[in-house]
């Protein structure tokens, strides 16, 4: 049976390979912009997404060099035809994510 998620599914694949992610959520937001003027048209459900990452692979990196590292993960699913159409990132370090519980 295929995966009612399968854009979900490859970003989450790469994200743990590459990024080994202590914290990984993904929200899959797309339902929230169907109605866009963008979106006309899309038969996708896999649009929009709203992604959690804590990862060591980000320390000592900044906030736009971690985003990058991201994008270029995503690369072939953000240029696709009915791929990621928006991609919202909070990255941080294991560091960071102690840090902001306490």
């Amino acid at each position: 049976m295929a995966s009612q998620t399968p854009m979900e599914d490859t970003m989450r694949a790469k994200i743990i390979e590459t990024l080994k992610p202590s914290t990984l959520e993904i929200h899959n937001d797309s339902h929230l912009h169907s109605h866009h003027k963008a979106m006309a048209g899309s038969t996708s459900q896999e649009t929009h997404f709203r992604v959690v990452i804590t990862s060591e692979a980000f320390k000592n990196k900044m906030q736009p060099a971690r985003h990058r590292m991201v994008y270029a993960l995503l690369k072939e699913e953000m240029a696709r035809e009915g791929g990621i159409h928006a991609l919202q990132l909070r990255t941080r370090t294991l560091e960071e994510e102690t840090k902001q519980a306490e």
